[in-house]
């Protein structure tokens, strides 16, 4: 049995023009060979698997190739490129700096500057993870590394730029490698897959190359895994469990679900997630990215963000036209805080659910702001439903369903929204015929076809039908409150309910305060002007007192001002003081720096205060 090769070394480049996503690099060093302007040290920095290594080691070659191409790119054929293929070249040093960090071994390294090469122009010295050095051997490389012989090239290699000092970095020609696109990992996957004769789906493909984070060598890795698992066919299911990872379709369906305003599917999902070994932030970090890829698909000019196959990305583009932008930015929202706080909660299952329910019902609230559009909404039911049927991969969703965007967009009048939130308000003969109008199938404008479970008895939010009775409801208490200004109310009247209440009081401290309290009718409010704070709580604790005033007024929404006279406050005499607030206040007042002690000392008043 042959030695078996890992894909990251078998298909490592063996030329610039085969380094993958670093044409910036190549370009240059290429120009640099080229026009004989080549620095004496290099700093190749970037993420792991993205090429450093293999570029240094392919302007190792060509430095010392004999027969250049015109290309500038090395021949791979004559004895200098044929040695180092061979790891035995004399005149390519490579030093691990992980195992080799100290004094000692830069000390080594300058005794072999001071040698010629035997064969070529160049002595080249790839140094590998040169972060890892200690600052002692930083300092004992400065000199050779500003001052190398004619001869001497120095390539550096490090995944942590920011661990290097200062000195090092400004000795040093720097080249920044960026991480790979998906795209580009795929089409090298697809070109291996093709060398080995595998078939491979798409989809599980663009999953290999989204989990490999940019690296070209994590790609490589996984498909290795998968290869062998898989033999001569890699399938998306396959990728999925054995990369542990959650399916797209999960993601559509938990969408589909709050579509519908079926909480009940959005937790059952959910605990079908967490029964298949899942945890909870993993589902919320993948709901949270299916929602950013939404936001993402209602802007065509970024569009290409989306890094995924053609046939995902149309799924994510039809699921789109059924969801409102506004709703993909609340539930972003609430999955973020969900993020946030998901360490700190001690049900964390529950933490995640309250989420989900969250979602479900910022959807509920916005859909009965939407104007009542009964043709388009039976659009939205039959839309949803196709996708429910079909799933993600072979959803079809007909362009004439962009209409359900602008329906979600389109705001009812404020009244509809001020009759939302004072329903309770309302009298009970008006919402009764509103729950009458719910029960009723053959009066709802859009049938049994509405996918939201608004027109439920037992929900509080009423239904989509109901708010024109809504609308006249509060139109009629207008009308019978808009008269209210032309009533009268008599400070005698109101003096005489209030000695009554005051002649059948039992509480000498809340006789007290009622004998002292003047009472006055500003714009047919009743004022009552008292001395203190503590006055002013106890008359707020007496609700018989008001109520019998607005009974026997006949105003059942007469306006009582609870006002505290300042007299005390303005003039020099002393107030008088009766709680412990009031003493600290008056402390202040006369003496403020006592208020930057405390602080200084970090003092904090009494919680009785």
């Amino acid at each position: 049995m042959s030695q078996f090769i890992v894909s990251a070394r078998k298909y490592r480049p063996l030329k610039f023009d085969d380094v993958i996503g670093q044409e910036h690099v190549s370009k240059t060093l290429k120009n640099a060979i080229r026009q004989n302007t080549l620095a004496h040290a290099f700093l190749f920095c970037g993420p792991r698997g993205v090429g450093k290594t293999t570029c240094a080691r392919i302007l190792a070659k060509v430095l010392n190739c004999k027969n250049v191409t015109s290309e500038t790119e090395p021949c791979n054929q004559c004895d200098s490129c044929l040695s180092f293929d061979r790891n035995a070249s004399l005149n390519i040093i490579e030093l691990d700096a992980a195992s080799n960090n100290g004094v000692e071994h830069i000390r080594s390294l300058n005794e072999q500057v001071r040698f010629q090469p035997q064969e070529g122009r160049y002595k080249v010295f790839i140094i590998d993870e040169v972060h890892m050095l200690s600052t002692p051997a930083f300092n004992a490389f400065l000199k050779t590394l500003e001052e190398p012989p004619p001869y001497g090239i120095f390539i550096l290699a490090t995944t942590e730029k920011h661990k290097i000092i200062p000195t090092i970095l400004s000795r040093c020609q720097i080249f920044d490698f960026r991480r790979i696109r998906v795209d580009d990992i795929v089409k090298q996957l697809e070109y291996i897959c093709e060398s080995q004769e595998i078939d491979a789906d798409q989809e599980a493909l663009h999953m290999i190359a989204s989990k490999s984070d940019g690296a070209l060598r994590d790609a490589l890795s996984i498909f290795d895994k998968l290869a062998s698992f898989g033999g001569k066919k890699i399938t998306y299911q396959d990728v999925i469990s054995n990369l542990n990872i959650l399916d797209y379709d999960y993601f559509f369906k938990v969408v589909e679900a709050m579509l519908m305003g079926d909480i009940g599917e959005v937790l059952r999902i959910f605990d079908e997630i967490q029964q298949k070994g899942f945890e909870a932030d993993a589902f919320l970090n993948g709901l949270a990215e299916h929602f950013r890829n939404l936001l993402v698909c209602h802007h065509q000019s970024i569009h290409h963000l989306l890094e995924l196959s053609d046939q995902v990305k149309t799924s994510y583009i039809n699921q789109a036209k059924l969801v409102e932008e506004s709703f993909i930015l609340s539930a972003l929202d609430i999955a973020n805080d969900c993020d946030i706080n998901y360490r700190m909660a001690k049900n964390k299952r529950l933490h995640v659910e309250m989420g989900l329910i969250k979602m479900n019902f910022v959807r509920q609230l916005k859909l009965i702001g939407t104007a009542e559009e009964p043709e388009k909404k039976s659009e939205v039911a039959r839309a949803g439903a196709k996708v429910t049927d079909k799933g993600f991969a072979n959803a079809k969703i007909s362009t004439a369903d962009l209409s359900v965007k602008e329906t979600a967009r389109q705001q009812v009048d404020s009244k509809v929204d001020t009759a939302i939130i004072n329903k309770t308000t309302l009298p009970d003969t008006e919402l009764a015929d509103s729950r009458s109008d719910q029960e009723n199938p053959t009066e709802t404008p859009m049938g049994e076809s509405l996918p939201f479970s608004l027109k439920k008895k037992d929900n509080n939010l009423p239904g989509l039908n109901s708010l024109s009775h809504f609308v006249k409801a509060v139109e009629r208490k207008y009308e019978e409150t808009k008269d209210l200004g032309s009533l009268v109310v008599s400070l005698e009247q109101v003096q005489s309910i209030w000695d009554e209440y005051l002649e059948n009081q039992t509480s000498q401290t809340v006789k007290a305060v009622l004998q002292k309290t003047q009472l006055d009718v500003v714009k047919n409010s009743i004022v009552a002007t008292v001395g203190s704070m503590v006055s002013k709580s106890v008359i707020l604790q007496e609700v018989t007192l008001i109520e019998e005033l607005r009974d026997k007024l006949g105003i059942p929404k007469l306006t009582i001002r609870i006002e505290i006279d300042e007299r005390n406050i303005e003039s020099n005499e002393r107030p008088k003081l009766l709680t412990t607030k009031e003493k600290f206040e008056y402390m202040c007042e006369l003496n403020p720096q006592l208020v930057s002690f405390l602080g200084k000392f970090g003092l904090k008043p009494d919680n009785d205060i």
